[in-house]
């Protein structure tokens, strides 16, 4: 019987590139922590084990142009896709189920002149190179952080630092405290460009000198069309982050 939880879920150019570490005694330690999870509870994990390295699956190596950290899965029902601040579609845009990050992730856009997002699906921008990574790739049901101690730290740091090795260019948006903490590991890298903001959930958007939306809404950080700016510049197609089809449908 397959584990539910093997290094052979991770694609294997994403393999290639973290190398010697599933070698390590904190792969194992991540390994064993996750396993003793899901035979305990399967149900209480989210998200569902095989969408945990859903977003290096859509997102190889070789296509990666910009990547957007966040923290942990969405631990309410239903919201946890594997990719970063993404949820399903079919949540609607005005229900309270919607999250308040998404909600001024579309402001943002919005005031940037890409339009808002008519749903909270970030598949599209996943499939454009946008990694969609959080800091730890499973949590509990109903308890935000619960499985940021069980080694997903040493794994997503190795990861940031080889990929920031490995190609030179990539742009990272690194929104609130704990993306930001992450700043080193991509310093030490090959020709980055980093944004920081404050985190768009919450209060949160407005704080810091480095408001993610300006107080007001009449503003935001700009990283979606600064993003834009230094792909172009390294002769890099831009990201589409709102699909004309899905712009038509709501214009």
């Amino acid at each position: 019987m397959k584990a539910l939880f093997s290094k052979d879920d991770i694609p294997n150019d994403w393999q290639e590139l973290l190398g010697s570490y599933f070698e390590s005694s904190d792969w194992q330690t991540l390994e064993k922590n996750l396993q003793t999870l899901l035979d305990l509870d399967l149900s209480a994990v989210r998200p569902e084990p095989q969408n945990f390295f859903k977003a290096l699956k859509l997102s190889p190596v070789h296509s990666v142009k910009v990547v957007i950290l966040g923290q942990d899965p969405y631990h309410s029902a239903g919201l946890a896709q594997g990719l970063a601040f993404s949820i399903p579609a079919e949540i609607a845009v005005n229900s309270r189920a919607f999250p308040s990050s998404l909600r001024n992730i579309s402001k943002a856009l919005m005031l940037e002149g890409f339009g808002s997002l008519p749903n909270g699906d970030l598949h599209h921008w996943a499939e454009q190179g946008v990694l969609l990574l959080n800091a730890a790739l499973s949590v509990k049901l109903g308890e935000a952080g619960s499985h940021a101690n069980l080694g997903w730290k040493s794994f997503i740091d190795h990861l940031i630092s080889a990929l920031s090795k490995q190609k030179p260019h990539l742009v990272w948006m690194l929104w609130g405290g704990h993306a930001q903490s992450k700043l080193p590991l991509i310093q030490g890298g090959n020709s980055q460009h980093i944004l920081q903001s404050s985190h768009p959930s919450g209060l949160g958007v407005y704080k810091t000198d480095r408001p993610f939306l300006e107080p007001g809404g009449k503003a935001s950080c700009g990283h979606f069309t600064k993003a834009n700016q230094l792909l172009s510049e390294h002769n890099s197609p831009p990201i589409v982050w709102i699909e004309s089809t899905q712009t038509d449908l709501f214009s």
